[in-house]
């Protein structure tokens, strides 16, 4: 079963590939999407990233969480389901 992560406090420049590759360091990633503005076509700021194990996505949390990109300490965790 996947585990999907929430990513905020992203740089508004990262992309879907670099935060993939920010990820793939802890195991294989299903999906990486930087969420982007509708209007102006601008990143949102946070995003999401599924991976398919679950061991490695807590790997992931635990070892990203916190961590400075670009001057910003990045906020990760397990996503919760929409509502």
């Amino acid at each position: 079963m996947s585990t999907k992560i929430y990513v905020g406090n992203l740089p508004y420049s990262v992309l879907d590939a670099e935060l993939r590759d920010q990820f793939a360091h802890f195991g294989a990633v299903a999906s990486a999407r930087v969420m982007m503005d509708r209007d102006t076509g601008r990143s949102k700021g946070f995003g999401f990233v599924e991976m398919g194990d679950a061991e490695q996505a807590r790997q992931a949390i635990a070892g990203l969480d916190g961590v400075q990109v670009a001057g910003r300490a990045l906020k990760v965790n397990e996503a919760r389901p929409r509502v």
